[in-house]
């Protein structure tokens, strides 16, 4: 069994601040993370004019536009950002929200590709990436198995590799809303690697979807919840990760192979304990 891909998402918690940015990778590379994730958008392609236009008051500004402009890094970040993973010895993609974004991601020559569910039926995105032929990430939330098929289906005929995640998008997510049973409908529907994007609070729920066999885990990563930022809030500080990672890796170690046997460290200890008539044979 594969150990469990472990993705610390950076997405927008960095708060625009590359110095934020760097803090996070050094803080997922410490935990044992296997990769940070960031998330890229063209925010004029993304929302509506009127949109952003529209009042937001926020530390950047007063509007949509100068808070999402002011979230989002350029090339030059982006460089940066490689050059920094690549020293810490860490992987790094990201999520595109619209095809100019998967386009500019090209040029890092990444080694996944990762679709948030809110784009999971952004079809020509779909394309953009498998066409790529990058081991992609593939989040679930907010859509049906008919849409999922849909998506799968697009991957398959560029045979392009993939795993689903499974996903409730709602952030933070009550307890009674995770559905980890959904993990093994899809394992058992599309026969596919599953791993599983969860954005509650506390580690618990991650850990269970580590007993289900998933082969990927993606959770939020903050250097402090109190944060400003809409993700804050559903993110693990480096603190818990660190623990959640532990353990993650605790749980599938002790999955075994499901296979009934007597373990030769049990043999003398049954030859001690067991009464007289009923000895152990071998």
């Amino acid at each position: 069994m594969k150990e469990i891909f472990i993705i610390a998402e950076i997405g927008i918690n960095h708060c625009g601040d590359l110095d934020v940015a760097k803090q996070l990778v050094l803080a997922a590379k410490d935990i044992g993370a296997d990769a940070v994730k960031f998330q890229k958008r063209d925010i004029d392609q993304v929302y509506s004019r009127e949109f952003l236009a529209s009042p937001r008051e926020s530390q950047w500004g007063s509007t949509q536009r100068d808070q999402k402009e002011r979230l989002e890094f350029g090339k030059e970040e982006y460089q940066e950002i490689a050059h920094f993973c690549k020293c810490a010895g860490i992987e790094w993609f990201a999520s595109a929200w619209d095809k100019n974004s998967q386009k500019f991601l090209r040029q890092f020559d990444l080694k996944f590709n990762k679709i948030a569910s809110p784009m999971l039926s952004h079809h020509p995105l779909l394309e953009l990436a498998a066409e790529e032929k990058r081991h992609t990430f593939i989040s679930t939330g907010m859509h049906s198995i008919d849409e999922i098929a849909a998506a799968v289906q697009i991957f398959e005929s560029y045979d392009c590799p993939y795993e689903l995640m499974h996903c409730c998008s709602v952030y933070p997510m009550s307890v009674d809303k995770a559905n980890l049973r959904a993990i093994t409908t899809l394992q058992g529907k599309f026969m596919c690697d599953v791993g599983y994007s969860g954005h509650e609070t506390g580690l618990a729920i991650s850990v269970a979807a580590a007993a289900l066999g998933i082969t990927s885990l993606e959770r939020h990563i903050t250097l402090d919840r109190a944060m400003p930022g809409s993700d804050q809030a559903a993110s693990v500080e480096p603190g818990g990760f660190k623990r959640l990672v532990t353990m993650v890796r605790a749980v599938q170690g002790a999955m075994g192979d499901g296979v009934k046997t007597v373990l030769d460290e049990e043999k003398p200890i049954r030859r001690k304990l067991a009464p007289l008539e009923f000895p152990y044979v071998e």
